[in-house]
């Protein structure tokens, strides 16, 4: 694989990155499979593995500290903080309390003593980010923490991070990790322009749009998953399966499956620098791994252009961040006042 740089970090990563969420209870149980898959991987040239504490709840920082034994040092290690670890309301967020706290858990499941990159897995209106900020610094200084990220932070967020860590001798935040694909392509008009002014390597998720992209889901066809709870929302968007049943005779005339087609575009565009795969079996990895040198022309880009306009998303991502103004809608109404009595 042709290595690039992650931001102005230095440091060299893959154009793929292995997400592990699917590794653990959330996906496959089986970590001796998990760890084959993650072992392929990274033979074939994959060098970033991102996980979370979240991902079944410890479970997948588990299964990729046991594969690494022996080849940590090669391996640019990433997780994540932010979601609940349990019912205590102060085991989740960003506060400095916490983000202490959970770092040595994810260290202690990883079996190392440290990470290359930690990363605030959602924006906490209710937590100051100079607080977020220098709690992580702190880790930076004291060894346990490379370098640090945000993930699906809205472009505001990430410019006023940049602002405090200047104003206030922080660590500033050297990485986005966003949603992008075909499907969403949203970050194009904000978020990836003020990573790149601000030097951010952007590692993007979900691009294959939640599966959508893959081409075994169609309009009209019953969707099986094997996640429990019934079928997703977006496999039903019909906005959605407009685009993806718009793409499948482009990926024939290319010549490509509709996989290698979505992956090749996510990694593209000059701001993202890798794009995660989240594989829950060898067949899905090598799948993957087959097109990992596709690259797509101008043409092709045209066509995928006009199908999903740039800067647009054919429909909401059901599990990006939505921030509090537009999901709480006692934020965007003004209170009645009560009336006197008369």
């Amino acid at each position: 694989m042709k290595y690039r740089t992650l931001g102005r970090t230095g440091i060299q990563v893959s154009p793929y990155a292995l997400g592990t969420m699917m590794f653990g209870a959330m996906g496959n149980p089986d970590h001796d499979e998990s760890i084959r898959i993650i072992h392929r991987a990274l033979d074939a040239g994959i060098n970033v593995i991102d996980t979370a504490d979240v991902y079944s709840y410890g479970e997948s920082e588990e299964i990729v500290g046991k594969a690494l034994r022996g080849r940590r040092d090669d391996v640019v290690l990433a997780s994540k903080v932010h979601y609940p670890m349990g019912d205590d309301p102060n085991r989740r967020g960003n506060s400095r309390r916490w983000i202490t706290t959970a770092v040595e858990h994810s260290l202690r499941r990883l079996g190392t003593d440290h990470l290359d990159l930690y990363q605030v897995h959602r924006p906490d209106p209710a937590v100051d980010v100079e607080e977020t900020l220098s709690a992580l610094s702190d880790l930076v200084r004291s060894g346990k923490v490379r370098a640090i990220g945000t993930s699906t932070f809205p472009a505001s967020e990430i410019v006023e991070a940049q602002w405090v860590a200047e104003r206030r001798g922080l660590e500033r935040f050297r990485t986005e990790q966003p949603p992008y694909s075909i499907l969403n392509r949203g970050i194009e008009r904000e978020v990836l322009p003020v990573t790149q002014r601000y030097g951010m390597g952007t590692l993007v998720w979900s691009p294959l749009g939640q599966g959508l992209l893959t081409g075994r889901y169609r309009r009209g066809q019953r969707v099986d998953t094997h996640r429990s709870g019934g079928m997703p929302r977006h496999f039903g968007d019909e906005r959605k399966l407009d685009v993806v049943e718009r793409l499948v005779p482009l990926a024939d005339e290319a010549g490509l499956s509709m996989t290698h087609l979505a992956m090749a575009f996510a990694i593209a565009h000059p701001g993202v620098t890798c794009a995660i795969i989240g594989p829950r079996t060898m067949g899905h990895l090598d799948d993957l791994l087959a097109g990992a040198e596709v690259t797509l022309d101008d043409a092709i880009l045209d066509r995928i252009d006009e199908i999903a306009p740039p800067g647009t998303d054919a429909g909401p991502n059901d599990v990006a961040y939505t921030p509090p103004a537009v999901s709480t809608a006692g934020l965007r109404r003004r209170p009645v006042p009560e009336r006197s009595a008369s």
